[in-house]
């Protein structure tokens, strides 16, 4: 697995790991999620999204 791919997956992982935390302050849908970790995983997310999409920018081609 080249590095590529690699920035890839992390990038839609954080991704997918801020809209969970968004999902969650934004709707009263998972009720069994505390609002902490609704903001944990926002902030998680949003770090891992920049991060990982500085590095898919600066990647070489």
């Amino acid at each position: 697995m080249n590095q590529e791919m690699k920035i890839g997956i992390a990038l839609i992982g954080s991704f997918l790991i801020l809209m969970v935390g968004l999902f969650r302050l934004f709707t009263a849908e998972l009720q069994d999620v505390p609002l902490y970790v609704a903001y944990i995983l926002t902030l998680s997310g949003l770090v891992g999204v920049i991060t990982n999409g500085w590095k898919w920018k600066k990647r070489e081609k």
